[in-house]
């Protein structure tokens, strides 16, 4: 059985400054933006190439805007790194570890991000059973 994310929530105080930061400086598509009723906009929005989107919006969630913290995982660090400052983002330095190379970054209102890129594994040779 598969069990797969596909949304998260994304707490915001100011819905469309928030969406024209992800889609028009970030990168993100704009997937749906519809008012359901007074007390719910349902705003998704999905990074380039990945199956998970983040939804934005008063009713989609309980958290306090500037709490979330999301990890995405990227081909390239500094190449992402520079398609954020290239679109006006002030993003860390390029962070080098162990378990991958980094970037930092947060939205208007503080929401933390991580950009990965996932160091080379030397692949596993099946071993010898004899």
């Amino acid at each position: 059985m598969d069990w797969k994310i596909e949304l998260v929530p994304v707490p915001v105080s100011n819905v469309d400054a928030s969406k024209a930061f992800y889609v028009d400086q970030v990168g993100f598509n704009a997937d749906y933006d519809e008012r359901i009723s007074p007390e719910l906009r349902f705003v998704q929005l999905t990074p380039p190439g990945s199956a998970c989107s983040v939804v934005i919006g008063p009713g989609t969630t309980d958290m306090v805007p500037g709490t979330q913290r999301i990890q995405i995982v990227v081909p390239n660090a500094a190449e992402a790194r520079q398609h954020l400052v290239d679109h006006g983002i002030e993003a860390s330095d390029i962070a080098p570890l162990d378990w991958g190379t980094f970037v930092y970054f947060s939205d208007p209102d503080g929401n933390q991000w991580s950009l990965q890129e996932l160091p080379e594994i030397a692949p596993t040779l099946p071993s010898d059973s004899s």
